[in-house]
């Protein structure tokens, strides 16, 4: 079988594959060293979303916090300065919720009267705070389940282990890169990994039908030779999707603004990491796969 590209992708699996077992690895000592930045969502607390009508500096406001007693967790300013909003957050263990809220909303009125306005106040306690959470990660779990048992279903079951591999270690990484950055693990950063699963296994599903096409073309054909072509056969096709997402992406990353731009990480990252975990782990772990199962020798 002759193509116009001869790539052999197959053959960096095992330079990949090392560089892949690293960062899971690597994530994984992370989240039992240093854990996830859960945000309120996750782990309980407060969070209020402060607009002013005049320009306020954040440390005078972070001042002001801490001369009466209100112990924030992290203060951060939202937009552009002449938006003049803030976001204070308070962790579950500040006592009274509702009472810490209150008490956040009098001190400013002591301080600025009316010239402010309380756009948002998300009160979470610590129980529901772990609910979430558990349900998170329950999601990710039956929605990787769904995927395995569709590609089942749909392929030859020895393609499935390789397409959850590479889902698990997209959704791992992405993790280990959340705790490096000690950015905050939400609600919203689930939403962005399910996205990631679905645009990864996309990539791979329009693979997997090219591999299941050539080999019904050429019965007998060895499977490394099976695999390279159907990746380079849609290498065009994956790089334009991908540069269409990654730029739409990297777009909102940078000018989006603080409330998506975590968001916007999580998916910049995780659509690099589905391009490669496709062509680099999904799709030659077939080989593997078909090497243990003794149904052909590649």
């Amino acid at each position: 079988m002759k193509t116009a590209k001869n790539i052999d992708f197959v053959a960096m699996f095992k330079i990949a594959g090392g560089i892949s077992l690293a960062l899971v690895i690597a994530s994984v000592v992370m989240f039992f060293v240093k854990g996830l930045n859960y945000g309120v969502d996750f782990r309980g607390g407060v969070e209020i979303q402060v607009k002013f009508q005049d320009r306020i500096a954040l440390n005078d406001l972070r001042t002001l916090m801490s001369d009466n007693q209100v112990p924030l967790s992290q203060l951060q300013s939202i937009g552009s300065e002449e938006q003049n909003e803030f976001l204070l957050k308070l962790d579950k263990d500040q006592g009274n919720l509702n009472a810490v809220s209150t008490k956040v909303q009098t001190t400013l009125t002591e301080k600025y009267g009316d010239k402010f306005e309380i756009l948002k106040t998300d009160i979470v306690g610590p129980k529901a705070g772990a609910e979430l959470r558990n349900s998170a990660f329950k999601a990710l779990f039956w929605a990787i389940l769904a995927i395995m048992i569709y590609l089942a279903l749909r392929f030859d079951y020895k393609f499935a282990p390789g397409a959850i591999a590479a889902l698990v270690h997209d959704v791992v990484i992405i993790l280990g890169a959340f705790m490096l950055t000690q950015k905050e693990f939400s609600l919203q950063i689930v939403a962005a990994l399910l996205a990631v699963i679905g645009y990864s296994v996309n990539d791979t599903v329009v693979i997997y039908d090219r591999v299941r096409e050539i080999e019904n073309e050429h019965t007998g054909a060895r499977t490394l030779e099976v695999i390279n072509r159907a990746i380079n056969e849609t290498m065009a096709r994956t790089i334009n999707t991908s540069l269409t997402a990654l730029g739409v992406s990297v777009v909102m990353l940078i000018w989006g603004g603080p409330v998506i731009h975590d968001f916007f990480f999580a998916m910049t990252v995780g659509i690099l990491l589905g391009v490669y975990s496709t062509i680099f782990i999904a799709v030659p772990m077939t080989v593997f796969f078909e090497r243990v199962m003794n149904k052909k020798v590649a």
